[in-house]
Formats: C-alpha cells, structure tokens, sequence
C-alpha cells in the first residue's frame, strides 16, 4: 500500500470574513483527508484587514482541525497584505517535508514568495489565481501589477506544475503573461451545512415580510459583484408592483468606506421598505437564510467561480447570475436559473422573469440542487485533485 500523499495548502487567511477562497480551502482539505491525503494548511492569523482583532488561535504550531493539521502564523509585518515573515521561515525550514503544495492567490505578498521558496527549495507546486488571471482585474491598479508579475508572478507561473483554474472560462480568459504552464480545470466544491445547533426564524429576526419573494444576495460588498446593477434594477421592479423582498449578506473588511456606501445607497433609496442588510453571516443564521430565500442572485462583473452561487443551488435555490460568474454555462445548460448581462436591463429583465412564477422557480431550485450534486461534490473533486498530484509529482 502506497504511502499517503503529504499536502501542503497555503493560503493568505482562512478566516471566513474573507467569504470564499478560505472557505474553499477548509473544505478543500477536508475532502483530501477523507480520501487519504495527509494535508496541512499554512496561513496567517489575519481576521479582516481594518478594524477586526487576528484570529484568536495558537501560532507557529500545528493545529488540528476536522481531519487535517493548520499552522496559524502572526499577520506581520503588512497586516493589510496578509503578510508573515514567521510562515515563510517555517516554509523554507519544512516545505521539503512535503510530497507536493498548493498556492492558493496570486498577487497576494506571502503567497507570491511562498511559491518562490518552493521553487527554490525543490517542491512541485500548483497556483489557484482565484481571478486574479481574468483581465478585468488585472485592470485594477495596473501599472503595479504588471511590475509586480514581471518579478514574481511570472517566474512563480513559469515554475509551477500546473495553474488550477476553477472553470473552463477561467482558463480560456485568463492571462499567463508568456508562460505555457499547463491548466488543469478543477471546480469547487460544496457541502450541505451540518445540523443547525438551535432553530432559527430568520423572518422574526430580521423582521422581513413573509408574504413576498425572498431575494437573497450572500456575498462580500465589492464592486466587483455588480451591486450597481442590482439595485437599480430592483428600483425599477418596485416601481412596476412587482413584489419581493431583498437580503442582502454581506460585508468588505478590506474596504469598510464602500460597504458603507452601500448601506447609505439603500437608505436613501425607495427600495429600504423592500431591503434588509444583515452584514456578514455564518454558521446556523446562514444556513437559514438559504432555506427561507426563493432566489439568490449575483450579478458579477467576473467571478472566477461563486462558491455562494453553488451553495445556494445545494439548498435547492434557483439563481440569477451574470455571464460573467463563470459558472453560468453549466447553470444555463441544466436550467437552474436565469443569466443576465452586466447591465441593469438585462438585470431587470431576468429578475422580472423569475419572480413571475413561483411554479418555475420551484422547478429550476430542484434542477439546481440536482446540478449542484453533480457538479460540485467534494468527494469527487478530492480524488480528481490526489490524481492531479500524483501526475505532477
């Protein structure tokens, strides 16, 4: 019997303030563990970038953790970055301990030279961008990044096994600044959410309306998730009659000055009676919220993935999403919700038509929670991702 493949997960934070990357890379490890890796996660204490205290959690020493071991390292120096000294001396003292590692961020300080240290040291590494690649964000601060690829993210791209993308239109936009490492298109997985500690009415706790259609937007505040379009389209709706209520969980501990914009834009708008902003959410309150809503939507500019998209599938939810969360063409094929453009029109428009008829919504939830089973099943993906391993060892 072969010897378990020794896993080594690196990630800037797996706080789940930071929504969907780190929720991706508990579940990620858990699954490798349950299939026979021995995984281990190296990552900072950093619980939000402004106002919040680091993770109250035991430094430069292992951790367990639902089947894998974790090692937390201070925030420092560079606290907004994510960035520890401490995590990259370990790494260089025992990334050799390791079979193979997985860098999860691109652009992101302590994983650019994390992954130059495994270069460095002789460990075969891959590197999940998590949208990094997609040009639309490579938009972002221009100038900077294209010096910051030239020194390290080029090299680190050049030197990786291979580059984990998360769809198949992640890797066809993506950019690999003259690089030909391989892709390899693996998805993201997601799991039902266990059994609620106390039961809770989400309509009596956040007092919202029983009698109209629960619109349920659950992601970080960016601009990025097309916010702008989905309030103004729902604007339009409440002027025409149509009846329906908005959740809106959320919140950007990297940039509280728009998350607050976005309140005062609601406020100050007709649509208040018709909206609810709860802020971040977790645990038996999130799972709640995802049985009660009738629809979930994400209007994104670009979205490498949208693990909340599959999440709310899972629950037997039907979404409105653009064409540019990239998951939408497996949606569209298996009718599980409505796709719209980037344009308040368009927005508006595939909003309308799944808030007509409840008969449809029901339909297409169950198409979803059927798909999302299919698709996004963290057992599947863990065998696929120790095979991609093992070829690239």
């Amino acid at each position: 019997m072969s010897q378990p493949l020794k896993i080594l997960q690196i990630v800037p934070s797996i706080s789940l303030v930071y929504g969907g990357p780190s929720q991706m890379v508990r579940g990620f490890s858990h699954a490798l563990a349950a299939a026979g890796a021995d995984v281990t996660i190296v990552t900072t204490d950093s619980n939000g970038d402004v106002d919040e205290a680091p993770l109250n959690v035991p430094l430069n020493t292992p951790v367990p953790e639902d089947n894998y071991t974790v090692y937390y390292f201070r925030c420092s120096p560079f606290r907004r970055y994510k960035f520890s000294l401490d995590l990259l001396r370990w790494l260089w003292d025992h990334a050799q301990d390791y079979d193979i590692a997985h860098v999860h961020a691109l652009f992101s300080p302590v994983s650019s030279l994390a992954a130059t240290v495994l270069r460095q040291r002789g460990v075969p590494y891959l590197m999940r961008p998590l949208g990094t690649l997609d040009p639309a964000d490579l938009k972002k601060k221009q100038q900077f990044k294209k010096l910051y690829a030239a020194v390290l993210e080029r090299p680190n791209l050049a030197g990786a096994a291979a580059i984990h993308f998360t769809s198949e239109q992640e890797e066809r936009i993506s950019e690999r600044f003259g690089t030909d490492t391989p892709g390899i298109v693996l998805p993201l997985g997601v799991a039902p959410p266990p059994p609620a500690a106390i039961e809770i009415d989400v309509y009596n706790q956040f007092q919202i309306p029983r009698d109209r259609p629960l619109i349920l937007f659950m992601s970080r505040l960016d601009p990025k998730k097309g916010i702008d379009l989905l309030l103004p389209a729902l604007e339009t709706l409440q002027q025409d009659g149509v009846n329906f209520h908005l959740v809106m969980c959320g919140a950007n501990p990297q940039d509280r000055a728009y998350e607050q914009s976005v309140y005062q834009r609601v406020e100050h708008s007709e649509l208040r009676s018709h909206a609810t902003l709860t802020g971040y959410v977790s645990g038996d309150t999130k799972a709640a919220l995802l049985q009660a809503a009738d629809l979930f939507v994400l209007p994104s500019y670009y979205e490498n993935f949208g693990i909340s998209v599959a999440e709310a599938m899972l629950a037997g939810m039907p979404v409105v999403i653009s064409n540019q969360v990239h998951i939408w063409d497996t949606i569209q094929q298996t009718d599980s919700g409505w796709i719209c453009e980037c344009t308040v029109e368009s927005v508006t428009a595939q909003l309308r038509a799944a808030l007509q008829s409840p008969e449809e919504r029901t339909q297409r939830g169950l198409n979803a929670q059927r798909c999302a089973k299919d698709h996004y099943s963290w057992d599947a993906i863990a065998e696929s991702a120790i095979a991609i391993y093992r070829t690239n060892l």
